[in-house]
């Protein structure tokens, strides 16, 4: 199974348009960016995307991503599901997996594509290609919000989802022992009623047992790439294999 973080940016992305802070301009000058958020999941031949941001079309291509086999959207925010437009004339009938009120509030702007929308209950688990997925509640005012968990020939992978660090307990007790944790930090530090930052993610991490720890979902409140690639470690491709666990 691979995992590629497609998008690690919030939801105006680095740099931001009309924003001339230190790390926005220095993305500018070096030619890096951080599109928004959207992770891919694959196994074999099937590709299942969690969430699909406005960046999407230029994420599938630079990742040579030709069909995507089924989508699981997160929460009804314009950066995790607006580039689902970009499946129009491409892909028909493309699968979708979420709670009946998320695909209630997506539903909306999504009339002019025909698609296959899926409900599923939270803590219900679901199989595709190969992989089970289970959808747990987080605590995103004021919409509501899921993370996904992944499981694996005995690996498990937890994607965070857009949260604040009061997350239910029935839910931290579907997130623990994560081999991966893919967790959203939108800043450094500082208080923030939707999200969390670093140092509430890390101690999340701590609490759950994770074995690795991805950051993602960051804004440009940190500091620019080069500087913080040297205290946080920022990857976009993690592979996992069965031989890893003797499989």
């Amino acid at each position: 199974m691979i995992v590629t973080l497609l998008g690690t940016g919030d939801s105006p992305g680095t740099p931001i348009i009309n924003c001339h802070c230190k790390t926005c301009e220095d993305a500018r000058r070096r030619g890096w960016e951080r599109k928004r958020f959207s992770v891919m999941v694959q196994n074999g031949e099937k590709t299942v995307l969690i969430d699909t941001s406005p960046d999407l079309r230029r994420q599938l291509l630079d990742n040579n991503v030709e069909k995507v086999d089924a989508v699981i959207w997160t929460h009804c925010h314009f950066d995790h599901f607006g580039g689902f437009g970009e499946f129009y004339r491409v892909q028909n009938k493309v699968k979708v997996y979420t709670t009946p009120r998320i695909h209630e509030d997506i539903g909306r702007f999504m009339r002019f594509l025909s698609y296959k929308a899926i409900e599923v209950e939270v803590y219900n688990p679901f199989s595709i290609g190969g992989m089970d997925f289970t959808l747990f509640k987080v605590n995103h005012p004021s919409v509501e919000s899921v993370g996904v968990k992944v499981e694996w020939k005995g690996y498990k992978v937890v994607i965070s989802g857009d949260t604040n660090i009061r997350i239910p307990e029935e839910s931290i007790r579907e997130m623990q022992n994560p081999d991966l944790f893919v967790v959203e930090a939108l800043a450094p530090t500082g208080r923030f009623r939707k999200h969390m930052n670093a140092k509430e993610a890390l101690s999340l991490a701590k609490k759950l047992n994770a074995r690795r720890v991805v950051l993602t979902h960051l804004g440009h409140f940190y500091p620019p790439h080069t500087l913080q690639s040297k205290t946080i470690q920022l990857v976009r491709i993690i592979r996992l294999s069965p031989l890893e666990r003797g499989g």
